[in-house]
């Protein structure tokens, strides 16, 4: 597959005096970037289950989703908060995280609502805010809403009763909390990782009365790539009609993989092979060597390796009793160290019996690992698996939402941040059976898979943070050049009109490109 960079540089060369080049640009961006922003896909009635969202509370029952849809906003679904009544000041609320990238530009709202019957009271005050945080979660920017509380509704700016809009438009500084400047345009800045989005009822010490009301919020990007300034610098997109030896080779073999796996492990392409842009490993009800099942497992070792950076696979996994799939990094010194000492990084694994969850895991000779259950749909269709690797940091995220942060690990062969501090090769492989799925029976796996199963990936990519992805022009003795990014997987396209068909240019052309002189043509860039 072929992803169009949201950035998209368009150059036009019109005829103009000698010496004047006409350049327009159009930049494309995603709708809003949060799951289940109207809390549409949570259950109906009042429920404490808010689907994608992460609460933090300082009492339970404060935080809920309700349906009413004479109240909603839109819908029949909205977010209700009050406080804890901890006679202390408390706080309460939701949050998501979502993948971001230093240069980034975004835009937030949430339509809020008081009742009259339990209108918010006492210095108790609510508002929305996004936040710009590194890897590890230190606070970068901060931005709110203006603030809802008993002065707002008593000015008229917040009434009761009526749904209202809270653009988040203050900036704050994330030390003193004081504002610094009033925006609409919430800028990531360097060292961004992701934006956290947030609701925030304050409490107050007084336990006085109020409830909130939040439906249909937004986060929008208005400018950047996907990712900000994150772009791909490697990538396998399986467009060609065979594996890359250059980049993937094999283990082969049984005997269990030290986890009491059942399946042998061959270079067949019956095992694994590319079609229509997707690499297929596929396990086999098939006798090999004492081994009840064929499948395959692909490294990258000996000819890439990665230390650091944004990892990042697209991938359906498969169905069944026994199946464990698994995308995962190990530490380039293991033929000297071994495991676990040479470390482990699993991005996503799974148990082919629990299609809703996957888990992300960090194995060094202590384990750091969390489990995570998909807001909508099953692991066998197509989700993005993505990990930030900083020098101090690990975050796990599916389909752009973090849901797991590890910030301290411990080794077998040295100090922290040992094993992680080295490059890591890739793997790919769907085991059958063993420990990690409960070391099921030949029979129970023959019951309950059909076979043949595969684990399907679409691509793997490797972002760091470049120059933005953009294309340069020069005018050099009355002829216009342009120049693409050497250090970023991109190509250029070229249409005659706007709306046309866009064409891949030869990958073989020089950089930088002379353009014809006469010719009128939009470019681009494509990545990868």
């Amino acid at each position: 597959m072929t992803m169009i960079a949201p950035l998209r540089l368009l150059l036009t060369k019109a005829r103009l005096p000698a010496g004047l080049v006409l350049f327009s640009c159009l930049q494309v961006h995603a709708a809003n970037l949060l799951t289940n922003p109207g809390f549409e896909n949570d259950p109906s009635g009042q429920s404490q289950k808010i689907v994608a969202w992460t609460t933090f509370t300082q009492s339970s029952g404060n935080t809920l989703n309700e349906s009413n849809p004479s109240i909603a906003h839109t819908g029949t679904n909205y977010f209700k908060v009050y406080q804890s009544f901890t006679s202390s000041v408390n706080y309460n609320g939701i949050y998501q995280d979502v993948l971001s990238g230093p240069g980034a530009t975004y835009s937030a709202s949430a339509w809020a609502y008081t009742p009259s019957s339990d209108a918010i009271a006492g210095q108790n005050m609510a508002w929305v805010e996004v936040s710009f945080r590194d890897a590890a979660g230190k606070v970068l920017a901060l931005y709110r809403s203006a603030l809802i509380s008993t002065n707002s509704i008593a000015a008229g700016s917040f009434p009761h009763n009526k749904w209202t809009l809270l653009p988040v438009t203050n900036q704050y500084n994330p030390v003193t909390f004081a504002i610094t400047n009033q925006t609409s345009s919430l800028v990531a800045p360097q060292n961004t990782a992701y934006a956290h989005y947030q609701i925030t009822f304050q409490g107050d010490a007084k336990n006085s009365a109020g409830s909130m009301y939040f439906d249909d919020l937004s986060l929008n990007q208005t400018s950047g790539g996907a990712y900000g300034n994150w772009n791909i610098t490697w990538s396998d997109e399986f467009n060609e009609s065979t594996i890359n030896p250059k980049i993937w080779t094999y283990d082969t073999g049984g005997g269990g993989w030290g986890n009491n796996e059942l399946e042998y492990y061959t270079t067949s392409s019956q095992n694994s092979y590319i079609s229509n842009g997707v690499l297929h490993i596929v396990a086999l009800r098939q006798s090999v060597n004492g081994s009840s099942y064929t499948s395959a497992r692909m490294k990258s070792e000996g000819l890439y390796a990665e230390e650091y950076g944004r990892l990042e696979w697209r991938a359906k996994l498969p169905a069944g009793v026994g199946m464990w799939p698994a995308l995962w990094l190990l530490g380039q010194d293991i033929s000297s160290v071994s495991w676990p000492g040479c470390g482990e990084i699993d991005v996503v694994e799974n148990n082919g019996t629990t299609l809703t969850n996957v888990q992300g895991s960090l194995h060094s000779g202590s384990d750091e690992t969390q489990i995570y259950t998909l807001p909508a749909g099953s692991v066998t269709n197509f989700h993005i698996y993505t990990l930030d690797w900083t020098t101090n940091a690990f975050s796990f995220y599916v389909d752009g939402l973090r849901y797991e942060t590890q910030t301290n690990w411990s080794s077998s062969v040295g100090s922290y941040p040992v094993p992680f501090n080295q490059p890591f090769f890739f793997l790919m492989n769907l085991a059958v059976g063993g420990n990690y799925v409960g070391n099921p029976t030949t029979a129970a796996i023959n019951a309950g898979t059909t076979f043949p199963e595969e684990l399907q990936v679409d691509y793997v990519r490797v972002y760091e943070v470049t120059d933005p992805l953009q294309l340069s022009a020069s005018n050099v003795n009355a002829q216009v050049q342009i120049f693409r990014p050497t250090n970023v997987i991109c190509h250029l396209q070229s249409a005659t009109t706007l709306d046309g068909s866009w064409t891949d240019l030869p990958a073989s052309l020089p950089n930088p490109y002379r353009l014809e002189p006469d010719a009128t043509t939009f470019y681009r860039l494509a990545s990868p």
